[in-house]
């Protein structure tokens, strides 16, 4: 199995045991779903009456994302503004980072050309993310980028593939 590390802080995004898809060249897409965590059942062999009908949840039990809960992602806000500013010093790190693992020119260039564009798609759709920055909260961090699919319920996020590290386990 491969985990992918945020380059600049560590912390763990994702994994291949999801199935990601590399869009542009730029990102990674993971399609994620929700899961129900948390509540124990017990069965005491008792047929539940009328009035303890099920609803939805049982108590104590709490829907999540898997990917989110996996990866202990903490979920952030950002405003049009601020997310840009964050943008712009991340992609500038990033590409330190790339220079100093031994990334050639060309592929620093090919970085730059891709992440451009790609912003470019986020910021037209700025109100359809939600973002989540990583276990040790580092505000330099990458941001995870989370939104749905066209039919609305299919939630997937969205990862910057230069700004990740292979670990294998």
């Amino acid at each position: 199995m491969i985990i992918y590390k945020d380059i600049l802080t560590g912390d763990e995004i994702l994994s291949d045991s999801y199935d990601l898809k590399e869009v542009d060249g730029t990102v990674y897409e993971c399609d994620c779903q929700m899961i129900t965590l948390g509540a124990v059942e017990v069965n005491t062999g008792a047929n539940a009456s009328a009035e303890e009908a099920e609803e939805g949840l049982e108590e104590g039990a709490q829907q999540v994302n898997n990917v989110v809960n996996s990866f202990r992602l903490t979920q952030s806000s950002f405003d049009k503004k601020s997310y840009l500013s964050h943008l712009k010093s991340y992609m500038k790190k990033v590409k330190e980072a790339m220079k100093t693992k031994g990334a050639d020119d060309a592929a620093v260039t090919a970085f730059e050309k891709g992440a451009a564009a790609y912003a470019k798609k986020i910021v037209a759709n700025f109100k359809d993310y939600d973002f989540y920055i990583g276990e040790s909260m580092d505000p330099d961090g990458m941001v995870v980028l989370m939104n749905y699919r066209e039919d609305g319920t299919t939630p997937f996020v969205t990862v910057w593939k230069h700004g990740l590290t292979e670990m294998k386990v």
